[in-house]
């Protein structure tokens, strides 16, 4: 028997996006964009095989992700910030590449774009499901997980950056914009990006301050985003 959670989980990816096709489309007022067509196949594929894929390896993630997003222990300044992230990311992206690309044509970006928007968004895939295989405490909000026991976490990504999760997001959404074409929702990146980093500096405080071991294993993985730099 399929349990609820795993129901819920793939509920969740694939309604938020028929929300995302939806919203672009009503935006662009025109269904004739082939490249929005390939985003969401190319989007659609990686929802099935890294569900596939974690499920196989961990299925503990997709029961953690396809319960509550907020918990009673969430961070009370992640509330606002997982808020915004999800109107601002999830969806706001696509109401401004689908309003550019079906009436300002801000900054039309040409097929070179495309490719390499292409191999961003397989980076991303490619990073999160890998960060997900490794970490069994990749929650959707930010909390000490004392109930899971939760531990740190230093094995695959996590030797590289301490936060690959976010890493992954900023080249998604960089790689949804390439892909669609859209030079007016690249732009509109940096405000997710701003997001992504503010919760980064965050969450590593909070971890620092709480979680026994994090403090120590900062020493080992400097980086907190970006190797070299972050």
């Amino acid at each position: 028997m399929v349990e609820k959670s795993t129901i819920s989980y793939n509920f969740r990816l694939f309604f938020s996006l028929i929300i995302q096709m939806f919203i672009f489309f009503v935006a662009a007022e025109n269904l004739d964009i082939p490249r929005a067509w390939f985003l969401f196949l190319v989007i659609a594929i990686y929802y099935l095989i890294s569900f596939l894929v974690i499920y196989q390896k961990k299925p503990e993630i997709i029961r953690a992700r396809g319960g509550r997003s907020f918990r009673s222990d969430t961070k009370k300044w992640d509330v606002p910030l997982l808020l915004a992230y999800s109107i601002l990311g999830t969806f706001g992206q696509f109401i401004v590449a689908g309003w550019d690309l079906g009436h300002i044509h801000f900054w039309p970006l040409g097929l070179g774009y495309l490719v390499l928007g292409l191999v961003l968004y397989i980076v991303f895939a490619v990073l999160i499901t890998w960060a997900m295989i490794h970490n069994p405490f990749f929650e959707p909000s930010v909390r000490l997980q004392e109930d899971r026991g939760q531990k740190v976490v230093k094995s695959g990504p996590y030797r590289i950056v301490r936060h690959p999760g976010y890493l992954a997001g900023i080249l998604m959404h960089t790689g949804i914009a390439m892909v669609l074409g859209s030079g007016l929702a690249l732009v509109y990146c940096f405000i997710i990006a701003f997001l992504l980093v503010v919760r980064t500096y965050l969450e590593d405080e909070t971890l620092q301050r709480e979680l026994d071991g994090y403090r120590e294993y900062t020493q080992e993985t400097r980086f907190r985003l970006i190797p070299g730099v972050w």
